[in-house]
């Protein structure tokens, strides 16, 4: 039985619990800057819920004692030592990689991410960095800024390869973006081909390096778990095409930072596009800040107008669920990490 299934009958069985006790609304924490937006939210729509916020360590840990729900874009896992009625942790962003390396401790615990609301922004993110990459728009605004007048010749976008590494909600959007330009699309996932999915060859996890020499922009959309972790390295980047690119809107710890600036320094990849790093903000002294084949984007790929508003709507569909004993929607299975 896998970790999602667990956690969900067990929160019917703590709802069915609750309700033949008769006990009272549960407790909600809330730790997030926007905490205030969400309350006045959460109140507006179940006035008799139990609300409480944490602004810090201290905090989250006093609150967390008695919470049985937990609303948060993420918090220090060693809080969970002090909590002792959590049934469900509801994060406001897709990746709930903050939790992998306490996973075993939170079974028979709900967690729920905000997966749907990024998708669309996220495909139209690639769709630009591929356009800007193929283009290479970051030399044609050197060439506006130092008023050059310079011919340029390309092929179309239509007649180019795209691999597609992970194809979830996101990378599935992308797929979809890509389509409508004419490109050919890679996919590579865990599990088998869905119906009416606009992807025209799968490749599994053993057929990666086959993936990356037949495409002309590779984009990570993978998850960060210890699986994916450094999932692009040294070996991989030498297999790509000399003239292929790397987007990454994951999570910085899927790509080898340091080979990859050793492959962009070498030729050995066209370039990059990267909105993820390992480390966040960039630092100063990255050299990848001044690279002229690479756009750098302050991981704001997947931040749409009005995200509390959209990640309140699943929160709360979700918050009914729960207190009907109804199955939660965007169950996340911690074993996976996604």
């Amino acid at each position: 039985m896998s970790n999602a299934v667990t956690a969900v009958e067990s929160g019917r069985e703590h709802n069915s619990a609750r309700e033949q006790a008769g006990g009272g609304a549960p407790k909600l924490l809330i730790f997030h800057p926007a905490a205030d937006d969400y309350v006045a939210a959460v109140l507006g729509t179940f006035p008799a819920l139990e609300v409480a916020t944490a602004s810090d360590r201290s905090m989250l840990r006093q609150h967390i004692a008695d919470a049985e729900i937990i609303l948060a874009s993420s918090f220090p896992a060693d809080a969970l030592e002090s909590a002792q009625r959590l049934k469900w942790i509801q994060s406001t962003n897709s990746g709930v990689d903050f939790l992998v390396p306490v996973r075993e401790r939170l079974h028979g615990t709900l967690v729920t991410n905000a997966r749907g609301v990024h998708g669309e922004v996220m495909a139209d993110y690639v769709a630009g960095a591929v356009t800007m990459l193929h283009w290479n728009f970051p030399d044609l605004l050197r060439q506006q800024a130092a008023q050059e007048w310079k011919p340029k010749f390309v092929d179309p976008l239509s007649s180019k390869t795209i691999g597609i590494v992970g194809l979830g909600a996101v990378g599935t959007e992308i797929a979809r973006r890509a389509k409508s330009m004419g490109m050919t699309v890679l996919g590579m996932r865990r599990g088998s081909a869905r119906a009416g999915e606009p992807v025209d060859q799968y490749y599994a996890r053993e057929q990666f390096n086959d993936l990356l020499t037949r495409s002309d922009f590779v984009v990570l959309v993978v998850p960060a778990t210890p699986e994916t972790r450094k999932l692009v390295g040294a070996r991989e980047l030498s297999a790509m095409k000399r003239s292929a690119y790397l987007v990454n809107i994951s999570r910085g710890s899927v790509v080898d930072e340091a080979a990859l600036i050793q492959s962009l320094v070498d030729g050995q990849i066209a370039g990059a596009a990267l909105d993820v790093f390992e480390v966040e903000p960039l630092p100063p002294s990255s050299p990848l800040w001044t690279m002229p084949n690479v756009i750098i984007t302050s991981h704001i790929a997947g931040n749409p107008t009005e995200y509390p508003r959209r990640v309140l709507q699943i929160f709360l569909e979700n918050l009914r669920r729960y207190l009907t004993g109804e199955d939660l929607v965007n169950v996340v299975d911690l074993m996976r990490g996604y």
